[in-house]
């Protein structure tokens, strides 16, 4: 078992991401996890990633605050949706997504996906 304290997570630079401090949990450099990782993105209000697409799977669940998520599916359909507190969502392969905080609180958002 490997555990990561959120207070001794490390930080990391995640590109297209505003207002928003993004900690390592698991995998990667945070621990000897090889097939996934963790993050938890700490969202500032007005705090967004980009508008992109992924070449692996991304789930996120809301840990604090309310998340509005853009999604556009690959067949070019797009959405909207507020996520709040134990919400959470996935978005597959090349779904271009951006979740922004439109509040005036602090979000708390986990990310859980495949190791590259």
């Amino acid at each position: 078992m490997h555990v990561t304290r959120f207070n001794e997570a490390k930080t990391y630079e995640a590109p297209n991401h505003d207002n928003m401090t993004c900690f390592r949990l698991q995998g990667k450099e945070a621990s000897p996890c090889h097939q996934m990782w963790m993050g938890m993105s700490v969202f500032e209000p007005g705090g967004q990633t980009g508008f992109d697409g992924s070449t692996v799977e991304k789930i996120y669940l809301v840990i604090d605050g309310e998340i509005t998520v853009f999604c556009e599916s690959v067949d070019g359909v797009q959405s909207e949706v507020v996520l709040r507190q134990n919400d959470s969502c996935v978005f597959l392969i090349g779904e271009k997504r951006q979740l922004k905080n439109c509040s005036n609180q602090i979000a708390r958002v986990a990310l859980i996906m495949a190791s590259t």
